[in-house]
Order: C-alpha cells, then structure tokens, then sequence
C-alpha cells in the first residue's frame, strides 16, 4: 500500500528514496499491529524453562493462549505492549534495509546483464540473502535491548525509555559491545524467508 502510495503518478514507478520510506511504513505498522504482542508472548514461552528431574513439574505457560491469559492477567492488557517504543523502530529499520538493498542489487544485476528480462531463481536468492541481512545487521542493538525488555517484568515507577536505558547501560557495562550483537546469525537466518514477500514488492 505504501509503495503504491509512493509512486510516482506519471510513471508508476518508485524512487529509491520512497522504496526506503514505504518499508519504514510497513515496519512500523506490522509491529504495533502484530509484531509487538506477539513477541511478547513468544519471549517468555520460549524462555521458560522445565525441570526434566521432576518429570510432574508443569511449565509456567501451557500454550500461547495460556500465556496471553496469563500476562493480561496477572500484569494487565497493555503488558503486550511491552518495548512497543523500540519494537517498530527495529521492524521499520530493517524492512526500509531490506527494499531498499533489494532494489539497488537487482537493479546493479539487470545492469549487467541487460539481455535477461527476469533473473534467473537463484539470483533472486541471492539477492535476497544478501537483502536479508542488511536488516538485523542494522538494528541488532536495537532487537538486543528490545528482548530482554520485553523479558524482564516492569519495575514501578520506571517509564519504559528509564528501563530501556538502564538495560542498554547494563549490557554496556557487564558484557561489553558484543552484547548488543548476540544472536546476529540466528536473526539474519530467521528474516530470510521474508525475501519471497519482498521480491512480489519489488516487482509490483
């Protein structure tokens, strides 16, 4: 919708600068729509931990529905909106990364080869490989700090810009600069699917 809005109405086509902007666009809105909540969810889900010693132990979450229950519960609704601040800065950030590596290679791809009137599928993987990364490579301190926000529960009287400071000094300070790059290739790899999606954007 973005990147149709932003074409230009002559010629159809999208400026460089506008491609960017549509996957800000897009970013922020999968994450306050979608994203946010759900990895809110997810985090604890996957982090919990079960004793394999005590076969009867049940784990904290069930399921996801029983997680959600359990969060609105015991800490109310807008606890799903935990690290909505960062949230769509990251998606923003890496989908803009995203389109816009995607169409300056395929663009420097049919540069050189100027007979083919689509590249060939493995091309587009690479291309897309390459686009996929540029993304979590850009805001990996972003998503860092963004995941143990969201892990960690709300201290009273603590906004979310104090806690997010807090972790960020925290991290700087007990592990040091890679920290904020734990995870990079795992993140890259799990964005890699997206490229199917973002090769329909482009040729749209």
């Amino acid at each position: 919708m973005y990147h149709r809005r932003l074409a230009d109405k002559q010629t159809g086509k999208t400026s460089i600068g506008n491609i960017f902007i549509a996957g800000l666009g897009a970013g922020v809105t999968e994450a306050v729509a979608i994203v946010t909540p759900m990895e809110v969810v997810k985090i604890p889900l996957q982090a919990q931990q079960h004793s394999l010693a005590d076969p009867l132990e049940a784990p904290r979450y069930r399921n996801a529905g029983h997680a959600v229950y359990t969060i609105i519960r015991e800490e109310g609704i807008s606890t799903l909106y935990r690290g909505v601040s960062l949230t769509p800065l990251r998606q923003a950030t890496n989908q803009g990364a995203n389109f816009t590596a995607y169409q300056e290679i395929k663009k420097l791809a049919h540069k050189y080869q100027p007979d083919l009137v689509e590249l060939p599928s493995y091309q587009h993987m690479m291309i897309g490989l390459i686009s996929g990364a540029m993304g979590p490579f850009s805001n990996a301190p972003i998503d860092t700090i963004k995941t143990r926000l969201q892990k960690a529960k709300a201290t009273p009287g603590q906004s979310s810009f104090q806690r997010i400071f807090a972790i960020a000094a925290d991290m700087w300070k007990m592990e040091g600069v890679r920290s904020f790059y734990k995870g990079i290739t795992p993140a890259c790899c799990a964005w890699h699917p997206g490229r199917r999606s973002c090769s329909r954007f482009m040729n749209a």
